[in-house]
C-alpha cells in the first residue's frame, strides 16, 4: 500500500496540539489555521509532482532535500519543535523551500489559501512555508533510513496523485497546473527503465546512430529490395562489432581456481583476475589509491537498479572475497558531471550500497565491507567528453585489508 503523505503530516498535526500553537503564532483562529494547512499541504506537494515532469526538476528536488535534516524527526515532535519560538523558527527554515517549489506563483497562491481560509495572505504565506517542512519529514520518514534517490523519490511522489486529487481545492488546482487527476498523472512522466554500464555507455550512441541510419536507408531504398536487405544486414553487423568490441577489451576468458578450489570463468582483463593478483602479491601493500573497476555491472539509467546480468560478476567477486577470508574492502560509487552535485551524490551512494547489499546477499559478511558514495569527485576521465564521462560513471573496489 502506498504511503500518504498528506496523511502523515495530517496525522502529526492532529496529535500534537499543534493547529493551538500554530494559530497563536499567527494571531489566526484555530478553525482558519487548520483550513489554511489543509489546504497548504496539498498546494505544495502538487508543486513537487509538477517537478517531475523533469530531470533537472527531479535534481532540484533531491538538492532542497539534501539542503537540510529531513528525517521524519519534526513530525514524532512537533508539538514540541512548535513551543515557545519553534513555530516561527520552523516556518523561516520553510520559506526558502516554498519559494523553490512555487516560484512567482508563490503570492498567487498564498492569496488563495488565504481566500479559501480566511486568513491574512501574510499568514497564508507562513501557513505555506510551514507545510514544506512538514513534507519534507514525511518523504523523510517515508524513505528511512537512507532518504530518497531519485528513482524513489520519483516512484513515492507518483504514488501520491489520488491522496492528492481528493485533498487539492480546486480553487488552488489551476495555480499549480493540478486542476484535475488527470493533470496529475499529466504531470508524472513515465519512467522508462534503461540499461545503464559503467564505462560502457559509449556503446548505446553508437547502436542509436546505426539504427537511425539503417533507418534513413530503408526510407530512401523502400522500393527495391536488395538495398533494404543490406542496410539491415549493415545495421546488425555493427551493433554486433560494437558488442564484441567491448568484450574484446576484456580479453579472452579462462578458468581460475581460488585456494577454496572454486574455478572462476573469468577474463584475463577484467578486475576478478586483477583482484586475485593483488590479493595474492605479497609485494603490494594495500594503499588507499588502488581501485578496481566493475566491468560488467549493469544498472538502469538515473537509477541504483541493479540489472539481472549483474550477478555474474557479483557472484564471482563474492567467491572471491570468501576464498579470502581476511580479505576487507570497500566499495566505491562514482558518477560525471551532469546535472546536479547533490543529485550525483546520493545515485553514487546508493549505488555503492546496494552493491554491497548484493554481495551481503551471497554470503559475503557485511563487517568485512563498507560503502561510499563519491558523486563527481574524483574524475578519472575528461568530463568535456563523452568518452571521458563514461569513463567517470563507475563502481570501483579497493582491497582496505588482506
Amino acid at each position: 500500500m502506498a504511503i500518504d503523505l498528506i496523511g502523515l503530516v495530517k496525522s502529526a498535526i492532529s496529535s500534537s496540539g499543534a493547529i493551538d500553537k500554530i494559530s497563536g503564532n499567527l494571531g489566526e483562529t484555530p478553525a482558519a489555521t487548520q483550513t489554511a494547512l489543509q489546504a497548504s499541504v496539498p498546494a505544495l506537494l502538487a508543486a513537487m509532482i509538477g517537478k517531475l515532469s523533469s530531470e533537472s526538476g527531479i535534481a532540484s528536488l533531491l538538492s532542497l532535500f539534501n539542503s537540510g535534516s529531513y528525517d521524519g524527526s519534526l513530525l514524532s515532535n512537533l508539538g514540541k519543535s512548535l513551543s515557545g519560538s519553534g513555530a516561527t523558527s520552523v516556518i523561516d527554515s520553510g520559506k526558502a523551500i516554498a519559494k523553490s517549489l512555487l516560484g512567482d506563483k508563490l503570492s498567487p497562491v498564498a492569496n488563495a489559501v488565504a481566500s479559501q481560509a480566511g486568513v491574512s495572505a501574510t499568514s497564508a504565506t507562513s501557513v505555506l512555508a510551514l507545510a514544506g517542512p512538514l513534507l519534507m519529514n514525511a518523504i523523510g520518514k517515508a524513505t528511512a533510513p537512507s532518504g530518497p534517490s531519485a528513482s524513489s523519490l520519483t516512484s513515492l511522489l507518483s504514488s501520491q496523485k489520488d491522496a492528492l486529487a481528493a485533498a487539492l481545492p480546486s480553487s488552488l488546482g489551476s495555480l499549480v497546473g493540478m486542476s484535475s487527476l488527470s493533470g496529475v498523472r499529466a504531470a508524472i512522466p513515465p519512467i522508462v527503465p534503461e540499461v545503464e554500464q559503467p564505462g560502457r555507455d559509449w556503446l548505446w550512441p553508437i547502436l542509436l546512430a546505426v539504427l537511425v541510419i539503417g533507418g534513413l536507408i530503408y526510407y530512401f531504398t523502400r522500393g527495391t529490395t536488395e538495398p533494404v536487405k543490406e542496410a539491415a544486414t549493415s545495421v546488425v553487423s555493427t551493433a554486433n562489432e560494437a558488442a564484441k568490441s567491448a568484450l574484446t577489451a576484456l580479453g579472452e576468458f579462462f578458468s581460475r581456481k581460488l585456494p577454496n578450489g572454486v574455478e572462476l570463468n573469468i577474463p584475463r582483463l577484467g578486475i576478478e583476475n586483477k583482484l586475485i593478483d593483488f590479493i595474492e602479491d605479497a609485494s603490494k601493500p594495500v594503499d588507499k589509491t588502488t581501485w578496481f573497476d566493475f566491468d560488467r555491472l549493469l544498472f538502469d539509467t538515473g537509477k541504483a537498479t541493479l540489472q539481472p546480468s549483474s550477478q555474474e560478476q557479483l557472484g564471482n567477486i563474492a567467491n572471491i572475497l570468501k576464498a579470502y577470508p581476511k580479505v576487507k574492502v570497500k566499495i566505491g560509487g562514482y558518477t560525471d558531471n551532469t546535472g546536479n552535485s547533490a543529485a550525483n551524490l546520493a545515485l553514487s551512494s546508493e549505488r555503492a550500497n546496494n552493491v554491497m547489499a548484493e554481495l551481503v546477499k551471497l554470503g559475503v559478511p557485511a563487517d568485512r565491507m563498507t560503502a561510499e558514495g563519491y558523486g563527481d569527485q574524483f574524475p578519472v576521465g575528461d568530463n568535456a567528453t563523452e568518452e571521458g564521462r563514461a569513463k567517470n560513471r563507475r563502481i570501483s573496489l579497493r582491497v582496505t585489508e588482506k
